[in-house]
């Protein structure tokens, strides 16, 4: 498999990308370019390129104060699922969580994203949750890496 080339984020061009590849995927929770640069300051965000072509992205969020509990998120657009990207998207978020002291490892996928829940699943994922947030009309669910 030819290999993945990522960056984080760090300009309005990388952060449109990763917006991007967030909006096509998620498309109930649209993000503007300061929700992304907002988003960068939290969390470890990554972009996901097969030479200059976009694949996906990732985001790791750090365990809040308190635990160590570790949100990983694997986004792939569409055309690029089932050739092994997601595969390297999420091992390089795990790689990243446990570098920052996860301990309980989970992920949250839009219920009607069935490629994401499958591929959760798949790599060990058990769902605990879902809910509706304020407004929306599509479950969200909370998954937990056993």
């Amino acid at each position: 498999m030819p290999d993945l080339r990522f960056s984080r984020p760090d300009d309005d061009s990388a952060f449109e990308d990763w917006r991007h590849v967030h909006n096509t995927i998620i498309p109930t929770h649209l993000l503007s370019l300061d929700d992304v640069r907002e988003r960068a300051g939290r969390h470890h965000l990554e972009v996901a390129y097969l030479g200059d072509v976009l694949v996906g992205c990732s985001t790791v969020r750090p365990p809040e104060e308190g635990t160590a509990t570790t949100t990983v998120i694997a986004r792939v657009l569409a055309a690029h699922r089932g050739r092994g990207f997601g595969e390297l998207i999420y091992a390089r978020g795990l790689e990243r969580a446990r570098e920052l002291g996860a301990e309980v490892i989970e992920t949250v996928v839009l219920s009607s994203n069935e490629d994401g829940l499958r591929f959760a699943l798949k790599h060990g994922f058990a769902e605990i949750e879902r809910y509706l947030l304020p407004g929306d009309t599509i479950p969200w669910v909370d998954l937990r890496l056993t």
